[in-house]
This record gives structure tokens, sequence and C-alpha cells, in this order.
């Protein structure tokens, strides 16, 4: 049976479990939601897969914006993978809200624990600890994968219901507030206008500008331009100079890129 795995990153995290999930399903085929929202979506694979990050206990706006787009019959078997480095809050339980409202169901939801690359919050945890992470993390998309290979439900997993009602309570000012959150992005002295973060954008949010990246309040939040930036010239608020940047390192920029 053939897989359509779905997935939405900027630093590599969400790629990597979708592509190792792909592999271990075989018929499957990986695709970005930036590239794919941008048209018409038409599901023709017996499953669907959806790989995204939390994002204040919510998901993206722009896996949100793929669900509104999604064309698939009502009894079509769809999975969510939530990746995570504090807590899920409620983002599984908002996906399947919205595929309730398209007539669709959320028939397994997972989550798996991944390193942070929210540098406002800190840098880049230690490389031994991401190495744990990691292994954790193969391991736990190998019991995913006999799951959904079976076509199984699952019920979806999460954090505790605090968390959950936090997301809840995050989520209307998320809507509201998310987009233009990029004010907070500058490039510093060391910017040397090679335009990486214009490139690696998945919504294109990023023009250059008299040699200086300008941002243009249709962020996603997912801070591929500050983790690829080569010179670390690219800042978040106050708090993010001199802090270790992170990006998953069995991706490269040139999946980014591309």
């Amino acid at each position: 049976m053939k897989t359509t795995i779905f997935y939405f990153s900027g630093t590599g995290n969400c790629l990597k479990i979708a592509r190792d999930l792909a592999a271990q399903l075989k018929d499957a085929e990986v695709v970005s939601v930036a590239k794919a929202v941008k048209g018409e979506i038409d599901i023709s694979a017996d499953r669907i897969g959806l790989v995204f990050p939390v994002y204040a206990f919510n998901p993206p706006l722009i896996v949100l914006d793929f669900i509104r787009k999604l064309q698939a019959p009502f009894d079509k078997y769809i999975f969510a993978i939530t990746t995570y480095a504090g807590a899920q809050g409620c983002a599984l339980w908002q996906v399947a809200r919205h595929l309730k409202q398209k007539g669709l169901n959320l028939s397994a939801g997972f989550g798996i624990l991944m390193p942070s690359n929210y540098t406002p919050f800190g840098g880049a945890i230690p490389l031994e600890k991401q190495e744990e992470l990691f292994a954790a993390a193969f391991k736990r998309t190998g019991e995913i994968a006999d799951i959904v290979r079976q076509g199984r439900p699952h019920k979806m997993e999460g954090s505790n219901p605090l968390w959950y009602l936090v997301g809840r309570a995050l989520y209307p000012p998320m809507l509201k507030m998310t987009r233009s959150e990029d004010k907070h992005f500058r490039s510093d002295e060391k910017c040397n206008n090679c335009g990486i973060c214009e490139k690696v954008c998945p919504v294109n949010n990023i023009a250059m500008a008299e040699k200086k990246p300008v941002w243009l309040h249709k962020c996603e939040q997912c801070f591929a331009c500050l983790q690829w930036c080569p010179q670390e010239a690219i800042q978040c608020g106050k708090n993010t100079a001199g802090r270790k940047r992170y990006h998953n390192p069995a991706v490269s920029l040139k999946d980014f890129l591309s």
C-alpha cells in the first residue's frame, strides 16, 4: 500500500522522521507541506501522514492551511506525528479537529521528543543528549511504522491535561500573532549578504533589500533563517546572540535550498 508523508520542517527534525518512516514503510514518498500547500492537494495514496513540529503547544499554522486544502475520501487512513522539545500540548487535538471539519478522521497520532530549535529559549543542547534523542526517535519511528503498515487505529498521544489546556489558551493569540512575530528578527553586523536566509525560508517570507534581509510578516516561526545562517548573523529578540545554533545533523542545507 502506498503512503504519502507530508512534513513541515525548518531545521530538519521532521524531515528526518519523515524519511526514516518512509524507508521503513517501503512504498512511501515524502513531500514538503510548504510546497504542497501552494497547489491543490488531492491524495491518491492509501495512507496519508503528517509530520510537523509543535509550536506554542499547537501545530504550525501552515499545517492547518494544508488541512483546509486537503481533498481526500472520508475513510482515508490519516496519521500524524508531532516532534516536540517540551510538551505536545493540544497539537494533535487541533489537527483532529480541523480534519473533522473536512469530514476526515485522524486515525492515529504520535509524539516524538527531539532537540529544540527555539533559540530564544536557549542554544542547542549537548551533542551527547542529541544522540540519545535521535536513537530513541529512530526506535519510536520503527514502532510507528508497524502500526501504520497495518493501518491500525491508535489513540492520540499527548502530554498531561495542564499542557493541553495551556495549548488551547494559546491558540487564539497564536492565530492572530504568529505571522507578524518576525518583527523580532534582524541581521547583525556579521551579515555578508549571502542570501541563504531568503532561500531556506519555506514560505518566502524573506527578501533581500540593500544587502540585508527583510521579513515580510507571513512567518511560520520555523527558525530556518536563524539556524541555517552560516555567519550566525540572524538574531531574534535580545537573547540569541552567541547561543549555539541547531539543525538536525542528518539533513543538509541543500535539502532546504532545494
